[in-house]
């Protein structure tokens, strides 16, 4: 029985989900039990073994390595009885008396590396645990392996863990990127960077190998979240392209898996045994599997909440930012579960966030002053010199409250400083104007345009990357033919002289010349007039939040003054807008609500459930092998997944979560990877060079 069998409740998050099947994969594939502690302000649980841990080692590749980044910290796997993690590939002593938990990617080089393992008897056992399925021939190579040097009796367990996915927050994820390929001849240590998804996908030199291999690469990393997650999903896609191939790949996945388990006596072989009751049905989540083109738009837009312009802004990966400036080193900083500010506030507006930081730093002030009252110190640092005879009672006080207040100071100072670059970021590039065009840009022309890319800043000219950006969104928001092609030439000219290169702009003209890729001018159109400086009831309490902020970091930053950083920036609040792949997700989940132009788009899409017999769909509407000509089944969900092919991205995310929270729905985003628009857009400079 797998790990996810054992730690699954019907409640979970997919973070959550996949957190507890690593710790009953890391106790030996033991069940854990979920504790919650008062003091985590961000509600989660944590786990402990049911019984005293057994002392351990974890060996990891990169890929696994990704994957408990940003769900476990350190002190999580010790909880569990693990004492040391090392690299599979890395020179490791015999520690013969210590049992192994081995999680690993299914590859050959890992597994001629396991059997060399076995084959020294490094350890005292061998716990088997693969990150997806392993291949038949690797299963034989490894038996063979084992066969031959009578290494067999070591190996305590090898199970597949359906756990190839990334999960940075509880309803946001992304696929493994695919094992690096080794050039011939080389080490492990020196990877090849693997293609992205969007780009095998759209490349006219992607051979059919590469892009079936592709479709089956993703395929299976969404039957990994589809698996943890616990339910047989509706499934759901555009048809002709990519997304229906991937849909049609995955029930096909999940209908062999039902039939097998079927057939099976033992309850360990049914991966979804949470879902065999008719009831189940009544919960089952709508998976809706879109293709990347169906919006270009949100992943070039420029973003307002605090974790887009952290994507877009920052160096973030795995939940790790990376914050460089001019005069001081590079910090870095880790944005995880149990970082309560980043949970609450990762989706909010930036000025919102500012705010908040603000309040949260007089709750903090007031907590120490209230400590440092009761005990007769002038700091909170100064606790530990207290006399020990006459303030017994108020030191227990502070000692239990002291590690809290620590960890409180240390995110809060953590947020300050990632703000602080924010800030820097947003005067230097113009975010807040940029961000304010582009949530008008249906009232923009061509001249207006024009006009933002030759105007003079006081501080200093839009980066290149940003006009490409601004270019295309205007582009991608208009309606079929609406720009002439002098007005592209004017356009390019000016990217031109501005540095940009227009690689990027030359193919998404060319694809959307081809496939007429658009999107629907109802989403970008009406009153979208950015709120500046107040919201309804507010008036500009909003703005208070900035001045705050800036007051309390030019006393902590060396260089100070960030009240003339502040002052510049405009305090825009997003408008109240759906974004396209929002307003699918809506037609599909919450019918009575949606557009007809949403709605007669989404009755098009394929139907798919994994649990109907095949040729119950042939006559449905929608369904796959149908005309499609009909209205399609329309149904409610409560739950639903939704995930992008070729990338998602924080903005779109952001406005599907607002949707989600506004209406009662619980929604989970994902794709084949998270892109940021500075890299988005070197994908389609590359495409664009190599369709040249």
């Amino acid at each position: 029985m797998s790990a996810i069998q054992q730690a699954r409740t019907t409640t979970l998050t997919l973070q959550r989900a996949q957190t507890d099947a690593i710790l009953a994969l890391l106790n030996l594939n033991n069940p854990v039990e979920p504790t919650t502690t008062g003091k985590q302000a961000s509600g989660a649980k944590n786990t402990l073994p049911t019984g005293p841990p057994v002392w351990k080692i974890l060996v990891l590749d990169q890929q696994t390595k990704d994957v408990l980044a940003t769900v476990l910290r350190v002190q999580d796997i010790r909880d569990v009885g693990v004492t040391l993690h090392v690299q599979l590939h890395s020179t490791r002593p015999p520690l013969p008396d210590v049992p192994a938990v081995y999680f690993v990617a299914p590859t050959l080089a890992n597994i001629r590396r396991i059997a060399e393992d076995l084959q020294k008897s490094l350890y005292e056992s061998f716990h088997l645990n693969f990150v997806e399925p392993l291949p038949r021939a690797l299963l034989e190579e490894l038996a063979s392996s084992s066969a031959q040097d009578g290494t067999g009796e070591l190996i305590s367990q090898l199970l597949d863990q359906y756990l190839s996915f990334i999960a940075p927050s509880p309803s946001l994820f992304s696929l493994l990127p695919p094992p690096p390929a080794q050039p011939s001849g080389s080490k492990p240590e020196v990877p090849v960077v693997p293609r992205s998804t969007y780009s095998i996908l759209n490349s006219p030199s992607s051979t059919d190998q590469q892009v079936e291999e592709e479709i089956e690469r993703v395929a299976s990393g969404l039957f990994s979240a589809v698996v943890t997650m616990g339910h047989v999903p509706y499934i759901r896609a555009p048809r002709g392209n990519a997304a229906e191939m991937i849909a049609k790949r995955l029930d096909t996945k999940i209908r062999d898996t039902l039939l097998t388990a079927s057939r099976s006596t033992s309850s360990s072989s049914n991966l979804f045994a949470q879902d065999s009751t008719g009831l189940s049905n009544l919960q089952r989540p709508l998976l809706l599997i879109l293709d990347r083109n169906v919006d270009l738009v949100s992943v070039l837009s420029h973003g307002w909440t605090y974790q887009a312009l952290v994507s877009d802004c920052l160096d973030m990966k795995l939940n790790r930012v990376i914050v460089t400036s001019k005069d001081q080193p590079k910090k870095e900083y880790d944005l995880d579960s149990n970082d309560f500010f980043w949970q609450r506030n990762a989706a909010n507006p930036f000025p919102q966030v500012a705010e908040e930081i603000d309040s949260e730093l007089n709750k903090y002030k007031q907590d120490a002053a209230e400590i440092t009252r009761s005990t007769g110190v002038s700091n909170v640092n100064d606790i530990s010199q207290l006399d020990l005879s006459t303030n017994a009672a108020h030191l227990k006080t502070a000692i239990t409250q002291l590690p809290e207040l620590t960890a409180r100071k240390a995110t809060l100072d953590t947020h300050m400083n990632i703000a602080s670059a924010l800030l820097e970021n947003i005067k230097s590039r113009g975010m807040d104007e940029l961000f304010s065009l582009e949530e008008a840009i249906s009232k923009q022309s061509v001249a207006s345009i024009l006009e933002t890319l030759r105007a003079p800043r006081a501080d200093g000219a839009f980066t290149a990357i940003d006009k490409l950006r601004l270019v295309l969104v205007f582009y991608l928001s208009s309606p079929d033919n609406a720009i002439s092609r002098e007005d592209i030439n004017e356009l390019e000219k000016e990217l031109k002289a501005a540095g940009a290169d227009v690689s990027a702009f030359d193919y998404v003209r060319r694809t959307r010349e081809i496939s007429r890729m658009t999107i629907s001018t109802s989403a970008v159109s009406g009153s979208q007039t950015p709120n500046l400086g107040s919201v309804a009831g507010q008036g500009g309490e909003l703005f208070k939040g900035f001045s705050a902020l800036g007051n309390r970091l030019a006393g902590r930053l060396e260089g100070g003054a960030l009240e003339n950083l502040i002052s510049g920036v405009k305090n825009f609040l997003p408008t109240n807008k759906l974004l396209p792949v929002t307003r699918l997700v809506e037609a599909l989940m919450d019918s009575s609500s949606a557009s007809n132009q949403s709605l007669q788009e989404t009755d098009e899409y394929i139907f798919l459930d994994p649990r109907a017999l095949r040729h119950i769909h042939a006559g449905l509407p929608g369904a796959a092998g149908s005309s499609g000509t009909t209205k399609g089944r329309r149904m409610a969900f409560a739950e639903g997944i939704v995930f992008m092919v070729g990338g998602a991205g924080y903005v779109e995310y952001g406005n599907l979560e607002e949707w989600a929270n506004r209406t009662g729905k619980r929604v989970t985003y994902g794709g084949t990877d998270i892109v940021d628009p500075g890299g988005f857009i070197q994908t389609l400079r590359d495409l664009g060079r190599t369709t040249a």
